[in-house]
C-alpha cells in the first residue's frame, strides 16, 4: 500500500524551487531504499518560478529550470540492498533585466547508498555522495565562467517500520560538501560551500486504503556560500538564517491500480535582507499526484505543485539598486515519474 499511496507526493518532492531553502531543489530524497525487492525509477521535473520586483521594473529575473532524477535499488539478500541515486540538488538561475547582475549554479549528484535490516522493524543506511557543480557569474564588470568542479560527502540514518501499518519513520544526515571552480574567462577561483542537512521522513495508515505522510528538512544554509576569489566579488552569497521545510499530505488507494494524494508544503520566512541571487523568504506550497499501476507492473505516476513565495527584501546596494521589495510571487512545478519492481 505505501509504495502506491506515496507515489505522486514523492514525485514532488524533487520539483522544489530553488528559492526554498536557499539554492534546495531536489531535497536529497532516499526513499527509493525502502521500496522492495530490484526496482528502478526515473522521473522528470519542470519549475516555472515568477519572481519581481515593482521597484525594478517588474521583470521576472528567475528562469524556469528541469529536474531529472534516477534510481536504481538491488535486493542482495534478506538483510542487506543497495542503491544508486542520481539527482541535482542545488541550482540557480537568476538574470536582472537592466542591471548587471546574473548567475547561474547547475548541480548533478550520485549518491551510492547501503541498508541493512537490523530485524524486522529497524534498518540502518549509508553511503557516500558525489556531488559536482559548474556555474557563471557577472556581478558589475566582473563576468567568469567556471569548470566543473567536484565534492564529495556521506550519507547516515536509520528507519523504524512497522508493515502491518503501512508505519515508516527515517532520519537522514548529509554531510556538507565544498568544491572548488578553477575559472576559464579570467583566472581566479570559486569556492561553493553547500551544507550539511537532515530529512526526517515519516509516514503511516490511517484508515483502510489510506496513508498519512509528511517530512521535515533541515538545513544548515547559514554555513554556506559562494565566494569568488576576486577580492572585487569576494563572498556574494551567505544565507544568515538556516532552513526548515514542511510537508504532510494524505494519500488515497482509490482502486488496485490507481491512487491519488494531496499534500502542502511549507518553509517559515526568516525575515532580513535577501541575496540578489534568491530574493526571497519561505513559501506556502499545494501538491496535488496520482499514480497509476499497469498490468506489467509498471507504475506511472505525476503530478502538479503551485509554490506561493515568501515576500523578500532585496540586497542589491552594492550595485546601486538599493534595497527592493519583492512581493506576490509564485512558482508552478510539474512532474512524471516511471516506475518498475523487477
Amino acid at each position: 500500500m505505501n509504495k502506491i499511496m506515496t507515489a505522486g507526493a514523492a514525485l514532488l518532492m524533487t520539483t522544489s524551487i530553488a528559492a526554498a531553502g536557499g539554492l534546495d531543489r531536489s531535497g536529497q530524497g532516499i526513499g527509493i531504499i525502502f521500496e522492495e525487492g530490484d526496482y528502478a525509477e526515473l522521473s522528470f521535473g519542470s519549475v516555472s518560478p515568477s519572481v519581481s520586483s515593482t521597484a525594478l521594473g517588474g521583470d521576472n529575473m528567475a528562469a524556469s529550470y528541469t529536474q531529472l532524477g534516477l534510481g536504481y535499488r538491488k535486493q542482495i539478500n534478506d538483510s542487506v540492498a543497495l542503491a544508486l541515486i542520481f539527482d541535482q540538488p542545488f541550482g540557480s538561475d537568476v538574470a536582472y533585466v537592466g542591471l548587471p547582475i546574473a548567475g547561474i549554479v547547475d548541480s548533478a549528484s550520485i549518491t551510492a547508498l547501503g541498508q541493512y535490516q537490523v530485524n524486522e522493524n529497524v534498518s540502518v543506511h549509508a553511503g557516500l555522495r558525489y556531488l559536482e557543480t559548474s556555474g557563471e557569474l557577472t556581478l558589475g564588470a566582473f563576468v567568469n565562467t567556471y569548470e566543473t568542479g567536484t565534492g564529495t560527502g556521506y550519507v547516515l540514518g536509520a528507519a523504524y517500520e512497522r508493515p502491518d501499518i503501512a508505519l515508516r519513520v527515517a532520519l537522514t544526515y548529509s554531510s556538507a560538501i565544498d568544491i572548488e571552480l578553477d575559472g576559464i574567462t579570467l583566472p581566479t577561483t570559486l569556492s561553493a560551500a553547500f551544507p550539511e542537512s537532515v530529512n526526517l521522513d515519516f509516514q503511516t495508515g490511517v484508515a483502510t486504503d489510506t496513508l498519512v505522510f509528511g517530512s521535515i528538512r533541515w538545513a544548515e544554509w547559514s554555513q554556506a556560500s559562494l565566494t569568488e576569489s576576486n577580492g572585487a566579488v569576494g563572498q556574494f552569497y551567505a544565507p544568515s538564517n538556516d532552513a526548515f521545510t514542511y510537508n504532510v499530505g494524505v494519500g488515497r488507494r482509490f482502486s488496485e491500480s490507481f491512487s491519488g494524494s494531496l499534500s502542502v508544503g511549507y518553509e517559515k520566512a526568516q525575515g532580513g535582507l535577501a541575496s540578489a541571487f534568491s530574493p526571497t523568504d519561505g513559501y506556502v506550497s499545494l501538491q496535488v499526484g496520482g499514480a497509476y499501476t499497469m498490468d506489467n507492473g509498471v507504475e506511472i505516476s505525476g503530478g502538479v505543485r503551485y509554490i506561493q513565495i515568501g515576500d523578500a527584501t532585496g540586497d542589491l546596494t552594492k550595485f546601486g539598486a538599493g534595497t527592493p521589495e519583492f512581493a506576490d510571487n509564485s512558482a508552478i512545478g510539474i512532474g512524471l515519474k516511471v516506475a518498475y519492481n523487477f
